[in-house]
């Protein structure tokens, strides 16, 4: 059988303008990069958005991930494909890969075998420049912070809280002290960097409507503090507007295709764990404007993805799924029944109803949202009959309905069951979301901790509680709230698999991104900065003679 990359590299693409053709798009309305990539002129996403919404929104989710792989991406791109297949008019909307990850565990993230997205390498590496762009907007921004302190101090800034960026898993950078070499080079002061993909920059590219907005977005970030303990913004330093030429054309979404030629949005990248995890606004509303189905996904388990889905992408867009598919595997549900990996292949009928802990779990989740998800059991080639069958009857006793997926395998092919399903439980959003704003900080974290987490407490450090009440005190009490924690659990601790209940969720830091419109809440030990494994896939990757990349998967 073909590997990923050997399926990738023998697929002809269409040209890009073949592609945007499926959507109504005209030469004029892309601006290619090269042959089979391009982005959405501006004065069309003025027509597309003047225009409004036309189709209806599927959302993609998954259990919690393990070392197994759930295979999400696979689901969303064989799911488009497939409706494709049934002559409907669709397109993706996903985010675009983070270097970090493919250079650290994950390796690529455009789907897998034959549901894939293409220029594969392309997309995984540089794309269109975007997450660059990001970056150099971000770092734009602290260097104004230390010249302005350099330089005189006007604002009284006393504590920064903004922080750089570089989109690689670098634990070293995690804390480091900067303005060190004398006062030629500013006052020492401690700083640190995220991630790009964690960055605020980053969630407002993401959350954006337009370019206006994202200007207006910018200059509401919150930098620093003074020595009164008042804000001070990133429209005190004057650097939005520098920061939005930076990024007018990252904030136009880019256009690619499947395997299949399935026109595909891929735009933005932030993490789920650590951010809101979703594509962006703009390509979903370009995308809901264009085709009568868009599938997307959210990053990461339920718990995660697609609760930060509905109480902020949602919330803040006013964009709700009118289906939601939640990807399972037989692999997963045993890994979290308590199997070794090294053991997955065995068949394990004690170890899937253990693990199906985890898949109810996320059911009910998700029908807080009043919506009955779909669940779609990604075929793998060691499953068997009785294991699937097992998992599609735990299902059914929970009044769901579950349905194989051989996007992988197949393609489009294998997926059209998947899609007919879809296609049958479609109905108007119902725009529900888990906690109403006019609850406190510290009511909206309980209510995620225990009603999605299953915790029965919140706990907080006292560096914690401060935050929350500065940012309460600042007018910041109404907005959403984004919490960081691992995705290798539904709790805050990644080594407590199936359905945890009844612990305490511990909160360790608070962090304000007003100019997302979140609130950022850190547990247990994670951190916006991932560190590299001890053997990164980035030891496999290479270019051959002629350019092209292997070793990415």
């Amino acid at each position: 059988m073909l590997s990923d990359i050997e399926i990738a590299n023998a697929a002809t693409p269409l040209e890009i303008a073949k592609i945007a053709k499926k959507l109504g798009l005209k030469t004029a309305d892309i601006e290619p990069y090269g042959h089979d990539k391009a982005k959405i002129a501006r004065p069309t996403l003025e027509r597309i958005k003047k225009n409004g919404k036309k189709g209806q929104l599927i959302l993609v989710t998954a259990i919690t991930p393990t070392p197994a792989g759930e295979g999400k991406s696979t689901v969303s791109i064989g799911l488009a494909d497939a409706l494709k297949r049934l002559k409907q008019n669709v397109a993706l909307s996903l985010r675009e890969p983070s270097l970090g990850p493919c250079f650290g565990i994950k390796g690529g993230a455009c789907g897998g075998g034959y549901s894939q997205i293409i220029p594969m390498a392309d997309i995984n590496l540089n794309f269109t420049g975007d997450i660059h762009a990001i970056t150099a907007a971000n770092n734009l921004l602290s260097a104004m912070i230390d010249n302005h302190i350099k330089h005189g101090n006007t604002l009284k800034i006393k504590k920064v809280f903004f922080k750089r960026a570089v989109d690689l898993n670098d634990r070293a950078l995690r804390e480091i002290t900067v303005g060190l070499g004398g006062k030629i080079n500013g006052e020492p002061r401690a700083d640190g960097f995220n991630i790009t993909v964690a960055s605020e920059i980053m969630a407002i590219l993401c959350l954006a409507e337009d370019l206006t907005d994202l200007k207006k977005r910018i200059e509401k970030i919150i930098v620093a503090e003074n020595a009164s303990g008042e804000p001070i913004y990133a429209k005190d330093l004057q650097a939005a507007g520098a920061m939005a030429a930076i990024l007018k054309d990252a904030v136009l979404p880019n256009l690619v295709q499947t395997l299949e030629h399935t026109p595909a949005f891929v735009h933005g990248g932030p993490f789920a764990n650590i951010a809101h995890g979703t594509s962006s606004v703009i390509a979903a509303k370009t995308a809901l404007g264009l085709a009568d189905y868009v599938v997307t996904e959210a990053g990461f388990g339920a718990d995660l993805g697609a609760e930060k889905f509905f109480d902020i992408f949602g919330r803040l867009s006013g964009l709700f799924p009118s289906a939601v598919v939640l990807v399972a595997t037989a692999r997963a549900l045993k890994m979290h029944g308590g199997v070794a990996k090294q053991d997955l292949s065995h068949e394990n009928m004690d170890a899937i109803k253990a693990g199906f802990a985890n898949l109810k779990a996320h059911i009910e989740n998700l029908r807080k949202y009043n919506v009955n998800p779909i669940v779609a059991i990604n075929k793998f080639a060691t499953d068997t009959p009785k294991e699937l069958n097992l998992i599609k009857k735990l299902c059914n006793e929970m009044g769901g309905e579950a349905v194989i997926s051989e996007g992988w395998e197949k393609g489009g092919r294998g997926c059209v069951a998947l899609a007919k399903t879809v296609m049958r439980n479609i109905k108007n959003p119902t725009k529900t979301v888990l906690y109403n704003e006019n609850l406190n900080l510290n009511e909206k974290i309980k209510k995620v901790a225990t009603e999605i987490y299953g915790a029965k407490s919140v706990s907080y450090t006292k560096e914690a509680e401060e935050a929350i009440k500065k940012f309460e005190k600042w007018g910041y009490g109404k907005l959403p709230i984004c919490i960081a924690k691992t995705q290798n659990s539904i709790s805050h601790e990644k080594t407590w698999l199936g359905a945890p209940k009844g612990y305490d969720f511990p909160i360790t830091e608070v962090r304000l991104s007003a100019g997302a419109g979140f609130v950022v809440v850190l547990s247990g030990t994670i951190n916006t900065m991932p560190g590299l494994p001890i053997r990164p896939a980035a030891e496999d990757i290479d270019v051959t003679k002629g350019g092209k990349v292997i070793g990415l998967f």
